[in-house]
């Protein structure tokens, strides 16, 4: 098996936690939906979709160590894709044309995107300048899309994909590093960018928690198009990866990119409750003949 194929292997199964997490999270805002941290911290499901989010990133971790990030960062599009039908099921629903179409469309388009971006394992990795620089303009934008007002979910979303991005280019940093028997195991670039990941980690959860108050479908469909755009700014930019193919391999990579987010699009249009409802089967309940005076309840 190809370090490639590794990646992306290890990738679905972390797409696989993640939505598990996404949906789990999603529930959780929506049952305690204004609860402070305090409050999070003392519930038993925020500490299940916080194992799922660790179970998923270590599988990234290791992906990333793998595979370029061009490759593994959009392959968490899949989260997207996995989040859906969990969530229509927790629902009680199908899940809807739609939702089918912008399946198609997002594979379609992660297919192309991986066609041009399987490159070789990753052997680059950033300075500490380049880190701290990374890392400070990220937090800039992260503040200003966190800021109070309007439409908090979408803006929150965006900054937690940024959040995850920015810490999965951080953490390539760290694993290909880590693994350098030439360097220090635990050199100060180590430990440094280490703590960078984590403070990323922490803050993308959070940011999340925030968004998933209006729903799954959009605010995750923001994550899920946020974190690779930011992840392949640092690896094309910083990293030294490319897209293969020349001229028509760029094409190739805009026509999967523009498939994939009419895909995340089309996802995103259907709220978590929507949806036709699961046949309750043969022992469905009537609804009971109102009483004099009583209201039948709906």
């Amino acid at each position: 098996m190809s370090a490639t194929v590794l990646a992306v292997v290890l990738s679905l199964f972390s797409a696989v936690a993640y939505a598990a997490a996404a949906v789990a999270q999603e529930r959780l805002a929506a049952r305690a939906a204004g609860s402070g941290v305090l409050r999070l911290l003392a519930s038993a499901a925020w500490w299940v979709s916080v194992a799922l989010n660790a179970s998923g990133a270590v599988l990234h971790v290791v992906a990333l160590n793998y595979g370029p990030l061009t490759v593994v960062q959009p392959l968490g599009a899949l989260t997207l894709v996995a989040a859906v039908p969990m969530g229509a099921r927790l629902a009680g629903r199908r899940v809807s044309a739609v939702e089918w179409r912008g399946t198609a469309f997002t594979l379609a388009g992660l297919g192309a995107l991986l066609v041009t971006a399987s490159g070789p394992a990753p052997d680059d990795v950033l300075s500490v300048p380049e880190a701290l620089t990374v890392a400070g303009s990220a937090s800039v934008l992260i503040c200003v899309l966190a800021r109070p007002g309007t439409r908090p979910g979408l803006r929150h979303a965006g900054a937690s994909g940024i959040a995850s991005g920015v810490g999965s280019a951080l953490t390539q940093t760290v694993t290909v590093a880590a693994t350098d028997s030439s360097g220090p195991l635990l050199g100060f670039q180590v430990v440094g960018v280490a703590l960078l990941v984590a403070v990323f980690a922490c803050g993308g959860v959070l940011l999340a928690q925030t968004a998933y108050r209006d729903g799954l479908g959009a605010p995750l469909a923001v994550v899920t198009l946020s974190n690779p755009l930011a992840a392949s700014v640092v690896g094309l930019s910083l990293l030294g990866e490319r897209l293969r193919g020349g001229a028509t391999g760029v094409l190739l990579a805009v026509t999967g990119a523009l498939l994939a987010s009419w895909g995340v699009v089309l996802l995103s249009r259907t709220p978590s409750g929507g949806g036709p409802a699961l046949p309750s089967g043969p022992e469905t309940v009537m609804p009971r003949p109102s009483r004099p005076g009583h209201l039948t309840p709906l």
